[in-house]
């Protein structure tokens, strides 16, 4: 017998949160956050993290259990959403999946294998010290050369990606796009259903200007201010989150306030928009559309539907 999992996917602010503590409480689940930038102590409002009285006693794991100067990647979520999931089952509940992060879903979901491309390398060392003389532009361009299909897939910016890619294209002579591919085929060790909520476009847009502008009112300026101060860097994994980044580069006075909030405002719109494609070329997801369904309890209802057909509930 597979275990059961649930998982509750889908673009930053169309509603995950809210939505995710119903459907735990009505399926007697716990929620594993996959979400790159609420796993970090003391950033609370740039990451939309769930207040503690909004959790209504569901337990959450993997929010606010990093300090935002440590790594966190696939391989440690992977690692951490794992055990989670171990305690959850010996609970007698179900794992709960949200978050946005794609392929932190896919690596619990078909349980990939990443034990080619972990440790810290002699390669990976060489890679980072030519992405320090060179360039993220450059690196990018050796992996268009080495694997044309990740770096279609791998942002020129992402530099800690584009080495991994080239590191494993050097260590295994192999494409990661293609492991990667092949990892996903594999069957799913789970009983799952994986519910991706979506919305009208224009009203998804319209709800990340509205957030953007109420982090800026609840204060995401001094939470960027005191985590530049307590000395974290703007290299870190943790300050490459959206509004972040931006905020720092207008504290070093590389751009100007009038400037940062409507290049978060932009840029999250254009990363919903990547999540949304990244979703549609997933196997086997539900949709659960809030443009046709209608309310949230409306949606609430299609999903514990399909639980039930599925026979996880």
């Amino acid at each position: 017998m597979k275990r059961p999992l649930i998982i509750l996917a889908g673009p930053t602010a169309v509603g995950k949160t809210a939505l995710s503590v119903r459907l735990a409480k009505a399926a007697g689940a716990e929620i594993i956050s996959a979400d790159s930038m609420q796993v970090y102590k003391g950033m609370d409002i740039g990451s939309a993290k769930i207040r503690p009285e909004e959790t209504e006693g569901v337990p959450h794991y993997l929010v606010d259990v990093l300090e935002p100067e440590e790594e966190f990647n696939v391989v440690r979520f992977q690692q951490m959403a794992l055990e989670a999931a171990e305690k959850i089952y010996a609970r007698g509940r179900i794992p709960l999946i949200v978050g946005g992060t794609g392929f932190y879903i896919q690596a619990i979901l078909y349980d990939i294998d990443f034990t080619e491309n972990d440790g810290d390398t002699a390669i990976r060392r060489s890679l980072e010290q030519t992405a320090a003389e060179k360039g993220g532009e450059y690196l990018h361009g050796l992996l268009q050369k080495a694997d044309p299909e990740a770096a279609l897939q791998i942002h020129p910016n992402n530099v800690k990606r584009i080495i991994r890619a080239l590191e494993f294209y050097q260590q295994t002579g192999k494409k990661i796009s293609e492991h990667n591919q092949q990892e996903r085929a594999k069957e799913s060790p789970y009983n799952f259903a994986y519910f991706v909520l979506n919305d009208e476009r224009s009203r998804l847009y319209e709800r990340i200007d509205r957030r953007v502008d109420l982090m800026m009112e609840q204060g995401l300026l001094d939470e960027v201010r005191a985590l530049k101060e307590r000395g974290v860097k703007k290299e870190s994994t943790a300050m490459q989150g959206l509004g972040y980044k931006e905020l720092y580069a207008f504290l070093d006075e590389e751009i100007s306030l009038e400037e940062a909030v409507p290049i978060i405002k932009r840029d999250t719109r254009h990363f919903a928009k990547r999540q949304i494609t990244w979703f549609k070329r997933e196997r086997e997801v539900i949709w659960a559309d809030r443009s046709v369904l209608g309310s949230e309890d409306a949606v609430l209802d299609f999903m514990l539907r399909e639980l039930k057909e599925r026979k996880i509930l």
